[in-house]
């Protein structure tokens, strides 16, 4: 497999330090390269640079592979430098140009801190999720959080929950549900995708007595789907879609918001949930948590979030191969 290509993210945050502590973990069973400045790497990291991704995989064992750029601007831990800002979207771009290329297998991105790359290099976008749509032509991306317990996918993301039920529209919740559909097959192997649905409105809007939504846009869009071959069960109400007798019956939920699909995988699985860009020509993978500016440069960031996520990125890779 080629190896993936994992992006510095916000120097000031945990992102260096948690890639050192993931090629200490992965380095015998996952080629992987980072991209960034090996000056803001922790004291003592052992890497070695690389100058091409095919490197990767025989400097792996000796040390973190480092494929370089040359930050402006001094790092003081957890405290974003303007400066750095360019640098960490140029450092995207350079992975997804790779991973386009078919120099890396998949890309795998540590947290950035939006605020710093809009002060800093007038980022235009949302986050991650949307730059790497932008990058990829425009083409429509879905987030999904996953663990081993819970898939997630929310249809619509962030924007205020007021403006919410407006967004939902019966051509996004079916081209959310189409991409993750055939996101399950390609990407994760399941032959025949189970999707539960949610509603928007409590219980479901119970009949049409706490909404409407369910009734006027939600249903029909399930019903047309379920008339193509495609497996949705709903609308259902989302108080009782998480508990583990309701998981065992499908392999994603599909939530209508940001909070109604984040809040229980974040429960049952905070550490080990990965963030999973559906929909893009390549694989796209991430830890499912900031820059944890609070506590960078103190040697105590978890790296489980980002060893899940360079994996699966890895397991993607072999399921699409196949």
């Amino acid at each position: 497999m080629k190896p993936v290509a994992l992006t510095c993210g916000e120097p000031a945050g945990i992102g260096p330090e948690l890639a050192t502590k993931a090629w200490a973990a992965l380095r015998d069973r996952l080629p992987f390269f980072w991209i960034g400045d090996p000056s803001h790497l922790p004291r003592g990291t052992r890497h070695v640079t690389i100058n091409t991704p095919e490197e990767a995989g025989s400097a792996i064992e000796r040390g973190l592979p480092v494929l370089p750029m040359s930050f402006s601007g001094a790092l003081t831990p957890g405290q974003p430098n303007p400066d750095h800002a360019a640098h960490v979207v140029a450092a995207i771009e350079k992975a997804v140009s790779l991973v386009q290329a078919g120099a890396a297998s998949a890309l795998c991105t540590s947290p950035i801190h939006k605020q710093a790359l809009q002060d800093g290099a007038g980022f235009a976008f949302p986050g991650h999720t949307e730059f790497l749509s932008d990058l990829a032509g425009g083409q429509r991306a879905v987030m999904m959080l996953a663990s081993e317990q819970l898939r997630v996918v929310p249809v619509t993301i962030h924007i205020p929950l007021r403006e919410v039920p407006a967004a939902l529209t019966a051509g996004l919740i079916e081209e959310t549900i189409r991409i993750t559909h055939d996101a399950l097959i390609r990407d994760f192997g399941i032959a025949t995708p189970r999707m539960a649905v949610a509603g928007l409105n409590p219980h479901a809007g119970e009949g049409g007595k706490i909404g409407r939504e369910e009734i006027e846009i939600i249903a029909p869009v399930l019903d047309a789907l379920r008339a193509d071959g495609i497996g949705v069960i709903g609308p259902l109400s989302a108080d009782t879609m998480f508990h583990a007798g309701a998981r065992a019956g499908y392999d994603v939920a599909i939530a209508m918001y940001h909070d109604q699909a984040l809040i229980p995988i974040k429960t049952l699985d905070f550490d080990r949930g990965v963030n999973v860009t559906l929909g893009l020509p390549f694989i796209r993978t991430s830890p499912d948590h900031g820059t944890a500016l609070d506590i960078a440069g103190r040697g105590i960031a978890n790296p489980t979030s980002t060893i899940e996520a360079l994996t699966l990125a890895a397991r993607m890779v072999s399921a699409r191969a196949a």
